[in-house]
């Protein structure tokens, strides 16, 4: 039986052992953990906090860059219910794919961002930092896949090579990871097809499906819906856009989106007059191809949105732009490092190149954060992970005793582990857990939202939190050397001596 609130746990209460009495040792164990937290612990996260990777001083940046989609413009979950009902519907229609799909409805959160895709097994997958597949969590269609399967399917390990893994922009050749936001109906619609084709024990390519696929879902964006009608927090992007200006700082757009798209949502947010706000206005920038492509020019679009014929020798206010690349944008602005902050919710498209490459700053927009947060500040969450660090740490000492009676408690002992993990993951989402963690390591997203991000935040409005002089300090986080102060270890110091000297 797991923690819960103040019980005890019934798989713990075992005979004595040589140390001393265990029974009585492990129900004070227990019953301390409310107290070993201290009281309001629960309520410091804030889903409006920016958090950092790395310091930042806002008083050092002079120049604010912007993505359009999830980054300027937020979206409602009923848009993703949209883009999945659309590209389901051009599956069927388009490629002729079998009617019977179309009774497969939307499932909200059964997808998460971050997400892997083995594209010639059909499966979808999480991952953590070093490339191994988190047990539980490869689901074959809507079906969750048996670790003995999955260690079958991959020679007998949880593993993914480098070689076949997403490579540096997510698009590897056999596995690819879900980066944005836009992914979810993606997922939700790859997981639906391929679980109708297995539960009718119908013969397809998984292969051929993906690619129909991500053509469906690419043809949804292509005929520009009316994604404004699902915008939220249009108010408070305003607001942002307005005090910038008002502090003087320049304000720059590099989107992929096309024009007619962006100025339907930006005058839905911001007015007719949004152009005012931007110094430079760049749309179908093609990135991550537009930070490190030298030679594609920037084209001028006129007030219809048709191209200019003209070559571009200065980028200049009110007008609006399209393709290009960075060189000449860097050339032609003179806006260099760390005084350019740039914001986008795409770790790969958005900022790794100009993390790695250019110096800039760069800040992500991470929406997740305010459920993830939220299931943090829970005392179920909080007790739950305390008594894991604590158990944890105790197995660790226990694996020494080599007798029986140790040996049967160890297992006992990894049994309440796993349930405990698996009560943790499913707060979060019960098929794939936290978009940050698999078990205990970093996610494969985790550890990138570090790599590519000085910041991030869950919108862009928790800028309105801070003044533009603040300094975000990142906290110092102990590495496994620097001997921190472990949850097992603050239980062995409130332990009365006997436990003491059993535990050490």
């Amino acid at each position: 039986m797991t923690l819960n609130g103040r019980q005890s746990f019934s798989r713990i209460t075992f005979c004595t052992v040589k140390a001393g009495n265990f029974v009585d040792l492990m129900w004070k164990v227990s019953h301390l953990l409310p107290d070993l937290i201290p009281p309001g612990t629960c309520n410091l996260l804030n889903s409006s906090t920016i958090f950092a990777n790395n310091e930042v001083n806002l008083a050092e940046v002079d120049i604010y860059g912007f993505d359009y989609d999830y980054t300027l413009a937020l979206y409602s979950n009923a848009l993703d219910t949209m883009i999945y009902n659309t590209a389901r519907d051009f599956l069927i229609e388009h490629f002729k794919y079998p009617e019977g799909i179309r009774k497969y409805d939307y499932i909200p959160n059964f997808a998460a961002r971050g997400l892997h895709y083995d594209i010639q097994k059909g499966l979808l997958m999480k991952i953590d930092a070093f490339h191994y597949i988190q047990s539980g969590t490869v689901y074959r269609g809507l079906s969750p896949m048996p670790d003995e399967e999955v260690l079958q399917l991959y020679g007998g390990t949880y593993h993914i090579p480098l070689q076949q893994d997403s490579g540096f922009y997510g698009k590897g050749p056999k596995v690819k990871q879900f980066m944005d936001i836009f992914s979810i109906p993606e997922m939700t619609l790859l997981a639906v097809a391929n679980d109708f084709f297995i539960t009718n024990d119908i013969p397809y390519d998984p292969v051929h499906l993906f690619r129909d696929v991500s053509e469906a879902i690419g043809m949804v964006h292509l005929k520009g819906y009316m994604y404004k009608w699902f915008i939220l927090r249009g108010e408070e992007t305003h607001a942002v856009l307005h005090r910038l200006v008002n502090n003087g700082k320049k304000l720059f757009l590099i989107t992929n989106s096309p024009f007619s798209f962006v100025d339907k949502g930006m005058m839905h947010m911001v007015g007719k007059n949004w152009r005012d706000f931007f110094d430079v206005v760049i749309v179908q920038a093609d990135k991550p191809h537009f930070f490190t492509d030298c030679i594609k020019p920037f084209r001028r679009l006129d007030g219809n949105g048709d191209l200019r014929w003209e070559k571009i020798n200065s980028l200049d206010k009110g007008q609006i732009y399209k393709q290009g690349n960075l060189f000449d944008f860097l050339r032609l602005t003179g806006w260099r490092g760390s005084k350019v902050l740039y914001f986008g919710d795409h770790l790969y498209s958005d900022l790794a190149d100009l993390m790695l490459r250019h110096g800039w700053r760069t800040a992500a927009i991470v929406p997740e954060l305010e459920q993830e947060t939220k299931v943090v500040c829970t005392d179920r969450y909080a007790l739950n992970l305390t008594w894991l660090q604590a158990l944890t740490g105790l197995m660790e000492r226990m694996q020494t005793h080599r007798d029986p009676e140790s040996k049967q408690v160890f297992r006992e002992w990894q049994n309440e582990r796993e349930e405990l993990r698996a009560m943790i993951k499913n707060l979060f989402n019960p098929h794939f857990g936290s978009i940050f963690r698999t078990r205990h390591n970093p996610t494969y997203f985790s550890r990138h939202l570090c790599r590519f991000s000085d910041i991030y935040m869950t919108s862009l409005s928790c800028l309105l939190n801070y003044d533009l002089s603040y300094t975000f300090y990142p906290r110092r986080t102990p590495l496994q050397h620097e001997a921190p102060l472990w949850m097992d270890q603050l239980y062995a110091a409130q332990l009365p001596p006997q436990g003491k000297a059993f535990l050490l």
